[in-house]
């Protein structure tokens, strides 16, 4: 299977003559042999310019590839203009499937007529794309809602695909150079992600819970799912209203201010990773609108939540320390939080990674979008990562998407937008309200419960070190010039006894003494300095 799906890709670049955009010649060695059993020669070009071409090829590999020709159409600085043209197509023009397969499956999930589920379906799909197609529809009670209905099959043609990336994978795993990227891993968490789409359930999940993070917020609007009618193959959301992102034209002409438009894209984007670490990872154009009831004020719309991303609280530290170091020019630090999080090889020098950072980043700071070159600091960071053995992070892969998505969406809306001065004071605010009294206090009670559990513990945990003492005194009871550190011994107990038991009574009392911890809500620096006081007691001991 996975050779037969290598000779239909080989066939499909031949067919459609990318050989043109990727010469042979260029390719590795190793690949070349494999162009040799297909005569490219025997295709004619046509007439057909080559972004079409390109466009087409990938919608004849499928959904895989569909998904990568989307994210490339947000990066207009590293393609030429026609190519990215083209690719822009695929955001929601990828040939639909019929009626009758969707009314098929609208039916086999839940289990009625379509007729009698809605009182309007209208049989031409609003959008297509790699994955599912959306319906317009209307409810009985006469709400508007679209209908998404994931492609028949396409579960077939994503293992078939994964199967053969998987090998791809595997191989380059045995090349030295190649083995710091992790791509086993990397195609594994690619994986996971692409067939949690194929479950709507998921997404109409993931929806939800985007929508509560921004309820009331003037910067997003997220549409509701109506969970009566929603299943594994099927889900139904509100429908909205809204101008493409990326139609700039229409944008303009409605009077949208499009730099505050590219200001809040960069807003949301910190605010999902950082405040609510659950963040919208599939963000290219077909998927965000703009509303505009308030074109001064304007507010995101987002669909498609197939794919959401979070970082664990210690890749969240370290990726925001990193930023803000790279905002204050201090390599330095970027250097040392990257060695200190393992990304490095061991026994990476500080300071020699510092300024070789600062090579490639120094040339893009201060400067707005559309004079920084991306691609050559994509490619030097590239050279500096092989040259340091730094590891790719398969956590961090979504998030790196996502912001290659959102960079590309502020280059199109206002290229002259300033992203650091754009998010660094977003970012100290977060560090601050992490790292400050109000973080601390956020700390102690979403550890509480786990203080509570094992505070029975702590009598039991005194009594043990009581008794390795009174072991370790009678072991040198007949010693004599060990007695003056048995008293020292038998001091530090006794101290520690108390200290325990004075600690974990601050601890029970800053965290469950019910009138102060009512007021605490309101006021919460007595039971504050109580929590902080107890734990140090116990830790002091």
């Amino acid at each position: 299977m996975k050779l037969w799906r290598l000779i239909r890709i080989l066939w499909v670049i031949a067919r459609f003559r990318l050989d043109v955009l990727v010469p042979v010649k260029r390719l590795p060695a190793l690949a070349r042999p494999l162009f040799r059993l297909f005569p490219i020669w025997l295709f004619p070009r046509g007439d057909k310019p080559r972004g079409e071409r390109l466009r087409l090829a990938l919608e004849a590999l499928g959904p895989i590839y569909v998904k990568f020709g989307q994210m490339l159409s947000t990066r207009r600085d590293l393609l030429p203009s026609d190519i990215a043209k083209e690719l822009k197509q695929l955001q929601d023009r990828v040939p639909p499937f019929s009626a009758d397969q969707a009314k098929r499956i609208i039916e086999e999930e839940l289990g009625a007529d379509v007729a009698t589920l809605f009182a309007e379906f209208d049989s031409t799909p609003l959008g297509s794309a790699s994955i599912a197609q959306v319906h317009a529809a209307r409810l009985h009670d006469g709400s508007e809602v679209v209908v998404k209905i994931i492609r028949p099959g396409i579960d077939k043609v994503l293992r078939s695909d994964m199967a053969l990336m998987r090998a791809i994978a595997r191989y380059l795993s045995l090349i030295p150079d190649l083995r710091r990227l992790r791509p086993l891993e990397v195609v594994d968490d690619y994986q996971a992600t692409l067939f949690d789409e194929l479950d709507l359930n998921k997404e109409a999940a993931n929806t939800s819970q985007l929508k509560r993070n921004f309820s009331h917020s003037p910067l997003l609007y997220v549409p509701a799912i109506h969970w009566p009618l929603t299943r594994r193959r099927v889900m139904v959301q509100e429908r909205i209203y809204g101008i493409p992102v990326a139609d700039v034209d229409a944008l303009r002409d409605a009077g949208v201010n499009l730099q505050k438009l590219a200001e809040r894209g960069v807003e949301i984007f910190f605010t999902q990773v950082f405040r609510d670490n659950f963040f919208h990872a599939d963000m290219h154009p077909g998927n965000i609108f703009v509303s505009t009831e308030t074109p001064e004020e304007p507010r995101y719309i987002a669909i498609d939540c197939g794919i959401v991303g979070s970082l664990t609280r210690e890749d969240q530290d370290y990726l925001a320390r990193n930023i803000l170091a790279f905002f204050h020019q201090d390599y330095y630090e970027v250097a040392t939080l990257h060695i200190e999080s393992g990304w490095v090889g061991e026994g990476t020098r500080a300071n020699e990674f510092a300024a070789a950072v600062r090579s490639v980043c120094e040339p893009l700071l201060e400067k707005p979008l559309k004079d920084i070159s991306f691609g050559q600091a994509l490619l030097g960071l590239f050279q500096t990562a092989q040259r340091f053995h730094m590891e790719v992070q398969p956590q961090l892969v979504l998030l790196q998407k996502t912001l290659l998505n959102i960079e590309g969406l502020g280059r199109t809306l206002y290229p002259d937008l300033d992203l650091w001065h754009t998010a660094k004071p977003y970012l100290e605010k977060w560090m601050k309200e992490r790292a400050g009294p109000k973080g601390l206090w956020e700390s102690i009670k979403r550890q509480a419960p786990d203080l509570v559990y094992r505070m029975p513990e702590l009598p039991v945990l005194a009594h043990q070190v009581m008794r390795q003492n009174e072991i370790e005194v009678r072991q040198r009871h007949d010693n004599s010039q060990a007695m003056h550190s048995i008293r020292t011994g038998l001091k530090q107990t006794r101290r520690r006894s108390r200290l325990l038991r004075y600690g974990g009574i601050l601890l029970v009392a800053g965290l469950f003494w019910q009138p102060l911890t009512h007021w605490a809500e309101q006021q919460p620096w007595p039971a504050l300095a109580a929590c902080v006081l107890g734990i140090v007691l116990i830790l002091w001991r």
